[in-house]
């Protein structure tokens, strides 16, 4: 048996790929770790939003004087409240659209889009006067009819969200107003040639539901907007400069006007980069002249905030009956929610990028429905297209009798694969994990009676982006370094141990801290598997600044040229003199003398990231006569490039796929016919807990990416990218019956039996 987590390294460090103690961990077990509602200002008020009970419908009238004039209440916010409502579309021109979308977003003017839909605010001496006011607010509706499936949304008798929105096709716009936002197309090869050389072609569609990011701590804000025209903002959040921003653009004022303060995250997944609470609070505390404190219910949470969207997608897959892959298309719809912006890029991007072909097209189309507007969620538009892709290649293996691995290494990626989008793949590691796959003893394990195994595999780009790094040595030689990337899954540690990497020092000698945007210069969101590749890279950057300082201080106490003096592993030495030598504390120690404090810093906008691809073994059983899965084993296996600090490696492998299982078995939103949803708790959206699952196995492998000094690729996406399709292929196998639709519910599986006679 192999041990149940695996580092396939190449590369050993003194300090990256070590385990060392979190730096937020006693804050966080001890309970002085502050979250965003941990924020309490002197004079706090506190905010409640009026949501709308109704997916759709058109808001005829607002009375708020009632609320205006309960006793403890000192403000009422509705949309004429934002600069939106006195802008004219004439004077804002091509601004128009994209400020209404934000604006309304944030607080409905004139039209609700989804049950949830902000429609006024009342901030009050507390939260129960709020909430009693609010309940006195008046609002006339014009009940519209809703659509929430996306291909129903996609027609053109379909009920209109928006008479502004004419989709862009191929950066065409159209004539009329349509609820698909945006259609695009990327073609390689010759398509009709590829299908007609295969000996198979297979061709299937599949859904995917929605389905929330499931994070504990609800939405939250503080905002105290000053006298002098500062607004401050504290909230959880995973990018601290994108609150910075929308805020900014819905308010209409500079972004050097607002300072805002990240605080501990109890999860996010990326669906904490949107900002729903912050301009309302702000207004709020300008309308007051007091700090205003808002928080979400749980409902609010799965109503009003952005899930991950459904999907439907057709995929069509042409291969010689060696396995080799002639052809591949495929076309995808996914729901944006009420205003555009769904994650149909990332997924044609993602459909094909394992795999290389040399002739294949996708389509792609961004709709608008009455749900809430979708957000990132781990990899986003990634998990459906794989779901989809790798399931259809399942089905294929069965029909050529070949074994899974074995063909998706026929197939498989390489260094200087171009994908149908035209990009070329660097240097990459899906090989090595399907060897590894091959090799682990799950595959060659034997099944027990009624048991099924499911592989599959996953691609995220991995992304770069801004990040901005400033560090300080101390006299004690204790160096601080503060950063703008939020940490929400180790981004302090891993980041504090390429600094001590670089320096040669301890990494306990390195304290990291994350900053408001008034401390640090602009950086990009803590998402999209960038942190620990872009900040890292920072952090090395401005290591290396302060080793040259280093050098030139004790250029001057030696009093010689700089050329001549080298700094090796913690130690700055002169390059002929064996005496001349001093440790990185002796030298820190004299730096008071010799010209003061040694600050680094970088600014950096890389481009190096690495592409991550996993790849996913699920065993399961099936009660034949309740439809139940029982997930019985399951092996995440992926390339980190080098993973800095395994333990958390580890721990994002196992949760995105717990995340995955919990897709593909029991996670989805219920919707009513009026379009309402219907399980807006944790007791009704049905996510996995420990007695759901075994343990993840996990085996990282380390394929350094050549654009960072140690092989930094990012793990965060990738690993929510098989689980679905894994867990499905082998529902199947267990089974006989291929399930297209997501989540595998009992049902479904029941109703498959009775379709083909078993039950």
């Amino acid at each position: 048996m192999t041990t149940s987590n695996q580092v396939l390294s190449e590369v050993e460090f003194n300090v990256v790929g070590k385990r060392p103690v979190r730096p937020d961990g006693v804050d966080k077990v001890t309970g002085r770790a502050r979250y965003g509602d941990d924020t309490n200002l002197t004079g706090t008020l506190r905010a409640k939003v009026l949501r709308s009970p109704h997916p759709h419908a058109r808001i005829k009238s607002i009375n708020t004087s009632k609320a205006e004039a309960f006793p403890g209440v000192r403000a009422v916010l509705t949309a004429k409240d934002l600069p939106f409502a006195s802008l004219t579309k004439e004077g804002l021109g091509g601004e128009y659209t994209a400020l209404k979308f934000a604006s309304d977003h944030m607080m409905a003017s004139d039209k609700v889009l989804f049950k949830g839909h902000p429609v006024a605010a009342v901030a009050a001496v507390n939260a129960h006067v709020a909430e009693s006011a609010m309940a006195l607010i008046e609002v006339e509706y014009e009940v519209l009819e809703a659509v929430i499936d996306v291909r129903a949304a996609m027609q053109d008798t379909a009920p209109l969200l928006h008479e502004d929105l004419r989709t862009n096709d191929m950066g065409e716009t159209a004539d009329k107003s349509s609820n698909i936002a945006t259609h695009m197309s990327y073609e390689i090869g010759d398509l009709t040639k590829g299908f007609a050389e295969a000996d198979l072609v297979m061709e299937k569609e599949y859904t995917t539901a929605t389905v929330h990011q499931g994070y504990i701590e609800p939405h939250n804000t503080t905002a105290f907007w000053n006298a002098d025209g500062q607004l401050n903002l504290w909230t959880s959040t995973q990018g601290t400069f994108q609150v910075r921003a929308t805020v900014a653009n819905i308010l209409r004022i500079p972004a050097s006007q607002i300072k805002v303060t990240p605080m501990e995250i109890g999860g996010g997944f990326g669906g904490k980069i949107t900002a729903y609470l912050d301009a309302i609070c702000a207004v709020l505390s300008q309308k007051t002249g007091a700090p205003v404190k808002a928080l979400m219910t749980r409902t609010e949470v799965f109503e009003a905030s952005g899930p991950a969207p459904s999907s439907w997608m057709r995929v069509k897959i042409g291969v010689k009956n060696s396995g080799q892959m002639t052809a591949v298309e495929t076309e995808m719809a996914m729901d944006a929610g009420a205003y555009p912006g769904s994650p149909v890029m990332q997924a044609i991007v993602c459909a094909f990028a394992c795999y290389d072909v040399e002739n294949g097209k996708v389509d792609g189309y961004d709709v608008v429905d009455n749900k809430p507007k979708t957000a990132a969620y781990r990899a986003p538009g990634a998990p459906q297209a794989a779901f989809a892709v790798e399931s259809l290649i399942d089905e294929i293996c069965g029909e050529l009798k070949m074994d899974p691995i074995d063909f998706r290494l026929l197939n498989a990626a390489k260094e200087g694969t171009r994908r149908i989008e035209g990009l070329v793949a660097r240097k990459i590691g899906f090989v090595e994990c399907l060897e590894a796959a091959r090799n682990h003893d799950h595959y060659k394990a034997q099944l027990g009676d009624g048991e099924g195994r499911g592989i599959a595999a996953g691609y995220w780009p991995n992304r770069g982006f801004q990040s901005s790094v400033s560090m300080t040595v101390n006299y004690d030689g204790v160096v601080s370094l503060i950063m703008g990337s939020v940490d929400i899954g180790g981004t302090r540690a891993s980041i504090a141990q390429q600094a001590a990497e670089t320096l040669g020092i301890a990494y306990e000698d390195v304290k990291p801290t994350v900053v408001d945007t008034d401390s640090i210069g602009y950086t990009f969101i803590t998402g999209g598997s960038r942190t620990c590749f872009a900040t890292g890279l920072a952090a090395v950057n401005a290591a290396e600044d302060i080793k040259a300082q280093m050098v030139e201080r004790a250029a001057k106490i030696w009093d010689t040229d700089k050329e001549d003096v080298e700094y090796v592993a913690g130690i700055v030495q002169h390059k002929s003199d064996e005496e001349l030598k001093l440790t990185f504390k002796d030298l820190a120690r004299q730096l008071a003398t010799t010209g003061g404090a040694i600050s680094g810093r970088s600014n950096i906008d890389p481009t190096g990231e690495g592409n991550g691809y996993a790849v996913h073994l699920a065993d399961v059983t099936v009660d034949p006569d309740t439809g139940k899965t029982d997930v019985t084993r399951f092996t995440a296996i992926q390339d980190a490039g080098k993973a800095i600090h395994p333990s958390y490696v580890e721990g994002q492998m196992q949760g995105g796929a717990v995340r995955g299982i919990g897709w593909a078995l029991n996670e989805e939103y219920f919707f009513d016919d009026s379009g309402k949803m219907m399980n807006p708790t944790f007791l009704d959206y049905r996510m996995p807990t420990t007695l759901d699952l075994p343990m993840i196995d996990t085996v990282i492998v380390e394929v350094a990416n050549p654009g960072h000094p140690y092989g930094v690729r990012g793990v965060g996406e990738v690993a929510i990218c098989p689980p679905m399709a894994a867990v499905g292929n082998a529902v199947s196998a267990a089974t006989g019956y291929r399930m297209r639709s997501l989540p595998i519910t009992p049902g479904k599986i029941l109703d498959a039996g009775w379709e083909n006679g078993a039950n």
